[in-house]
């Protein structure tokens, strides 16, 4: 072989090797960048539920790759229902989205307030209490609710009398899943709903709060004025007091809007 075939033949190996490295760079490059975390979202029912009426949110939110814990909520009292709650922020790494349903959107705004983990708050048919009020107090100031004529006391705990349970709490679930949800309701001590709230959360972190137009427990009109005092970003939809039940897609649409916008 002369010397310019010998030329031509190690150019060429050049040229080779540069075209097959480069791609193999690139993609160390890419590889080398971790995809940003999402958050945990811990979801908090209120009264006279548990944390299986989360399961399709859940689902939902877990398909789109969200870890998610739905948390036990004692019932017991804002103050110490916080403090439960916190300690599972605290157990979680990285940031955490806190979801509230009804009575637990008490609990997320005493738990969340000066927790940098918390990057934002949703509510779903849920009390938005300002320091000072108590969930009784903000579901009676305003007409409609038809909750206090359904109740069982049963020692210093509430209960919804179960052949009560569907129309009030979810008439626009299935009949025989809402006697499941009757069957299995936690009892909330009647003076966690006549406590007084501390300082919000909602103050200081970006919230979005799901109105429920058909709500029997809290009236649209007191959810509107708490998410209007909020600052909150307002989702109506018309669905029963169990929204997460009957319409899981929104609420996992609003909770992944919440993270998008706080990116």
């Amino acid at each position: 072989m002369n010397h310019r075939s010998r030329r031509l033949l190690a150019t060429a190996a050049t040229i080779a090797a540069a075209v097959c490295v480069l791609p193999v760079a690139a993609l160390a490059d890419t590889a080398g960048k971790a995809p940003k975390q999402k958050p945990t979202v811990i979801l908090e029912h209120g009264a006279f539920a548990d944390g299986s009426s989360w399961n399709d949110v859940v689902a939902g939110l877990r398909r789109d790759g969200y870890p998610v814990i739905a948390a036990a909520n004692p019932l017991r009292g804002v103050a110490s229902d916080a403090a439960a709650l916190r300690g599972l922020i605290e157990h979680v790494d990285g940031p955490v989205i806190l979801v509230g349903h009804s009575y637990g959107g008490s609990v997320i705004s005493a738990a969340g307030t000066g927790n940098s983990k918390v990057k934002a708050l949703v509510y779903v048919a849920a009390f938005l209490p300002e320091a000072g009020e108590s969930a009784l107090g903000l579901s009676t100031e305003f007409p409609g609710s038809t909750l206090p004529g359904t109740l069982e006391p049963v020692g210093t705990d509430l209960y919804i009398r179960q052949n009560a349970f569907h129309r009030q709490f979810a008439a626009d679930v299935p009949a025989r899943k809402a006697a499941l949800m009757a069957a299995s309701q936690r009892p909330v001590a009647k003076a966690a709903l006549e406590e007084k709230s501390t300082a919000p959360a909602w103050r200081e972190k970006p919230s979005w709060d799901i109105v429920t137009t058909k709500d029997l427990n809290i009236p649209v009109a007191a959810q509107r004025f708490m998410a209007e005092r909020a600052g909150a970003h307002i989702i109506e939809v018309a669905a029963s007091h169990s929204v997460a039940v009957s319409r899981p897609g929104v609420v996992v649409n609003v909770i992944e809007s919440a993270d998008r916008a706080t990116r």
